[in-house]
């Protein structure tokens, strides 16, 4: 039942875009969106398709979209959802989409309801494990949490389906908890200054039995827990509001780190989520759009005279991506990887689109 009502909520959270987004697009550049010169006249929806990605070929601008389908709110129900046969039209006068229709894909398609073949622009089995879990940890968050201090059987580590003994959960009547472990620190690469802690998801637990210690039973894990391990509140999901739109203000950031990679992967592609070191302090908030640039560097001209000091040359950051940011902290932001044209890695710029 708890998961049937957070797919309920996720879903409630893609139909309530359609109100968020009207804001989001007054808001929108003004700039025109210039047409790709082979943007077809006529486009048919197939499985797999993305809002984002049709976007991305018909413009020089795929996050731009929900202007596009702004213009076509009168033929469109829900902008954030498209279907496989829908017939979408690029009209060059007005540099409007409208939906035009639904066509048959092979003589062999049946004619049946679309309605579980909804295709959203942010791929939502991506971000959605993340929109409840903690991911970011003050130094002394988890200090005092509550705490596995023993296992069944007196096991050091503790598997699917494993029961722990946990201190601290106490008169707390919550029934279902996600298990973490505090991870490394996220060092902001500008100043230096440690912003937070990575928080390591292990999984979930429910509780079996009340009182001091309570016994819990491992639910899902995803990775070993073992006893000093801490438990947060699971909570419910809550409604996230997707839409795409750039910052209204200069913004200028780094990729600090690759989630989940633990420092040990050194670059990573599309859809990966990666933290940026800014957040809600720095004009961010869920749904910008960033680009990311690869740092130029410097290097010498070795046509001119040693020493001179103009032999040194700062060659220009490189554009070669973009980013969605889903989940805002004071001084830190998740985002996924929605197009690059190489791997993205640590250090490497974001800024406004």
């Amino acid at each position: 039942m708890r998961n049937q009502v957070r797919k309920s909520i996720t879903t409630l959270a893609f139909v309530l875009l359609g109100v968020a987004a009207s804001g989001a697009w007054s808001q929108a550049p003004k700039t025109p969106i210039a047409l790709k010169p082979d943007a077809p006249d006529r486009y048919v929806v197939v499985p797999g398709d993305t809002l984002w990605g049709i976007a991305e070929r018909f413009t020089d601008s795929p996050w731009r979209w929900p202007e596009l389908w702004n213009l076509n709110k009168e033929q469109i129900r829900n902008p954030h959802r498209i279907y496989p046969g829908n017939v979408i039209l690029l009209d060059r006068a007005r540099v409007q989409l409208a939906v035009a229709g639904t066509v048959k894909l092979s003589p062999r398609v049946r004619a049946e309801s679309t309605a579980k073949e909804a295709i959203p622009s942010i791929p939502p089995g991506i971000i959605e494990p993340f929109l409840t879990r903690t991911l970011v940890i003050e130094p002394d968050g988890l200090d005092k949490a509550p705490t596995i201090v023993a296992a069944e059987d007196r096991r050091v580590v503790i598997g699917n389906g494993g029961r722990a003994f946990v201190r601290g959960i106490g008169a707390s009547k919550e029934e279902s908890w996600f298990v973490y472990r505090r991870g490394g620190p996220l060092v902001d690469p500008d100043t230096g200054l440690t912003l937070g802690y990575e928080a390591i998801y292990l999984g979930t637990a429910r509780v079996l039995r009340g009182g001091e210690p309570t016994t819990v039973e491992l639910t899902s894990v995803t990775q070993e827990v073992g006893i000093g391990d801490k438990l947060l509140p699971a909570g419910a999901a809550q409604p996230i509001q997707y839409a795409p739109h750039a910052p209204q203000k200069s913004v200028q950031g780094r990729v600090m780190s690759i989630y989940g990679s633990a420092g040990r992967v050194a670059e990573t592609a599309r859809h990966a989520i990666v933290t940026l070191n800014r957040g809600r302090a720095d004009g961010l908030e869920i749904g910008h759009v960033l680009a990311l640039y690869r740092h130029g560097g410097k290097v010498i001209d070795a046509t001119m005279a040693k020493g001179d000091p103009n032999a040194q040359l700062a060659l220009p950051d490189e554009r070669y991506g973009l980013l969605f940011v889903f989940r805002v902290f004071e001084r830190i932001s998740y985002a996924l990887v929605m197009r690059v044209t190489r791997p993205v890695t640590p250090l490497d710029v974001v800024q406004n689109p």
